[in-house]
């Protein structure tokens, strides 16, 4: 497969995935708060119990991902989280909800990392993978906002819990997909000793990852930010809903535009990223610059007095803030990594991540229940604050010249 069709099916993967999921989650989110009637500690309860599967399955299956098969990994991936979102609408029961999510974080950890592998790999080229990873990220919005609008009218169509059946469909099928159109050729699979191989992976990998400090200020950056956004990703439909979010036309109209607004401020933002991000210290800057924007926009919906200043916290989060800080990450650690370890590298990103919005999660839905969501989001900024202030003070320049020196090994 030449580079431009390694690079065109990855980010076409990519569309369809996030037209799969988001409009499943806008719609998700919805139904979590009305059908399921979710409390704001259950709400966060469940994102945590999510994280904690994360935690636990990430290591192992992005060491069978640099062990077996990057590209069946995704396909494993497909199936899982397919089946997870299948039983999310066909239910409201707590418990069942809660084990729908856990599925899903389960299935979401065998392509984590393993498709940041894959296409670094099979393209064969450190100087494009940045921005290739960049437009996956970019496109990954568009794709996005189809989903919500396409699952979101079919909510309005039909019912919350009918769509989130029809999204579930879409991601199964997608696995199709991959194995029709990922091949393989740049990666050997290890064939005998498998076990001892992977064990030999697993310490190569932390090895790195340890002694690499641009890879553990990335890490600890993750770790304060995540601690802070579980409380934004899983409480901000609720926080809107109490501050008078619209009830005509149905709710689902306005989080599917709000949602697909905030997919095109993200992209736009990723414009301007991918256009820089190769540059020395671009990474660093704009990961810094990102979390005191995602700050400002948390402090924004905390104490906004009305819906639609609430609504411009949001966009400054989700829309510029998130979006770029997950795809500066996963740039700045993949440019670290070697490609033996290239996805157990990226599995202790994920699993990073995991670990932040587990203590954040519990610590921020005990303090939404027992004060208010207006202090959980409050204590959500000072943590992301506290992330770009780390990332600002590091010592500069290390995240290029150091990096391409990696890339090149």
């Amino acid at each position: 497969m030449a580079q431009g069709d390694v690079a065109t099916t990855f980010v076409r993967w990519a569309w369809m995935r996030a037209l799969s999921f988001r409009g499943y989650w806008i719609v998700t989110s919805l139904y979590l708060v009305i059908d399921a009637d979710l409390s704001a500690f259950q709400l966060v309860f469940l994102g945590t119990a999510m994280e904690v599967t994360v935690l636990v399955s990430e290591i192992p299956t992005g060491v069978i991902a640099d062990t077996i098969s990057r590209k069946w990994s995704i396909v494993i991936s497909h199936l899982l989280m397919g089946t997870g979102m299948l039983i999310t609408g066909t239910v409201t029961a707590f418990p069942a909800l809660v084990a729908a999510q856990m599925l899903w974080g389960f299935g979401w950890t065998f392509s984590s990392g393993a498709d940041v592998a894959w296409v670094t790999d099979e393209l064969n080229d450190p100087l494009r993978v940045d921005k290739v990873l960049t437009s996956r990220a970019r496109w990954q919005q568009f794709g996005g906002a189809v989903g919500m609008l396409v699952v979101g009218a079919l909510a309005w169509a039909t019912s919350l819990g009918t769509a989130i059946i029809l999204a579930g469909v879409m991601m199964v099928l997608l696995g199709g997909y991959v194995v029709v159109g990922f091949s393989e050729r740049e990666f050997t699979p290890t064939r005998e000793h498998r076990w001892q191989e992977s064990k030999s992976i697993f310490r190569r990998g932390f090895s790195l990852a340890r002694n690499d400090h641009e890879i553990m200020l990335v890490f600890a950056a993750t770790l304060l930010i995540n601690s802070g956004a579980e409380a934004f990703d899983r409480l901000y439909p609720k926080r809107l809903v109490d501050l008078g979010f619209p009830q005509q036309p149905d709710p689902i109209v306005w989080f599917t535009a709000l949602g697909v607004t905030t997919l095109a401020v993200g992209a736009l933002a990723l414009v301007i990223v991918e256009a820089r991000i190769d540059g020395a210290g671009v990474a660093r800057r704009v990961y810094a610059a990102t979390c005191f924007i995602g700050a400002l926009g948390l402090v924004v919906l905390a104490h906004a007095p009305n819906d639609l200043a609430g609504m411009v916290g949001v966009l400054m989060v989700g829309g510029v803030a998130w979006t770029v800080i997950r795809a500066v990450s996963s740039i700045w650690v993949n440019r670290r990594a070697t490609s033996d370890v290239r996805a157990t590298v990226q599995s202790f990103l994920g699993q990073v991540e995991s670990s932040g919005e587990i203590l954040g999660g519990l610590v921020m839905g005990v303090l939404a229940q027992a004060t208010s969501i207006t202090v959980a989001l409050t204590c959500s900024a000072a943590l992301v604050t506290c992330a770009g202030l780390v990332v600002m003070r590091s010592r500069s320049g290390r995240d290029s010249g150091a990096a391409s020196t990696r890339v090149a090994v």
